[in-house]
């Protein structure tokens, strides 16, 4: 008897992205490493919750595949690319990543269409919701950068803004705050 209720083509795609929310993880991390490195301790901790952030998007996607019966695969991810080489490389590196990850959901959206997997469709409504907050967060960081004077933003500039994100609402707990032991 068929237990899984995925598609073989909609369960390798939904562990695609579970490797691509992986990746988007490492970007972030690598990212946060280099603000940490400029002396941005507020931007580094901005990036850091955005990388656990897209692992809970992970685990999700793995809670999905298991609950409809599929079986999770969990791939490699490949090295993030090159450092930035200021706040706004480092903010447009934040844009283009989260734009790949909204292209990478609106295709499974649409196989889960074609394929009239409605249970799916439906769970892929909370990612394009996210996605489409995440795109605007980092096109407000962009704002932000261009305001601040761009690639040759002064220090004071740079300072106001990392302290800025320094109190942005942390979604996810850090591992500081992780209670092992429960």
């Amino acid at each position: 008897m068929k237990t899984c209720r995925l598609s073989s083509s909609l369960m390798k795609a939904l562990n695609d992205q579970i490797t691509m929310e992986a990746y988007s993880s490492q970007v972030y991390l690598m990212l946060s490493s280099w603000a940490d490195n400029q002396g941005y301790a507020g931007i580094s901790g901005f990036l850091f919750r955005h990388s656990q952030e897209e692992r809970s998007h992970m685990a999700k996607l793995i809670e999905y595949i298991q609950e409809r019966g599929g079986k999770v695969v969990i791939d490699a991810i490949k090295k993030p690319g090159g450092e930035p080489k200021s706040v706004q490389e480092c903010f447009e590196m934040v844009f283009k990543q989260e734009v790949e990850n909204t292209t990478a959901i609106y295709k499974i959206v649409k196989m889960s269409m074609e394929e009239e997997d409605w249970a799916t469709w439906n769970h892929l409504q909370w990612f394009v919701g996210e996605q489409l907050e995440e795109e605007k967060y980092a096109l407000s960081l962009l704002d932000k950068i261009k305001i601040a004077g761009g690639k040759n933003a002064p220090d004071t500039a740079l300072y106001e803004l990392n302290k800025d994100l320094s109190k942005t609402p942390q979604k996810t707990p850090i591992a500081d705050n992780l209670d092992l032991e429960a």
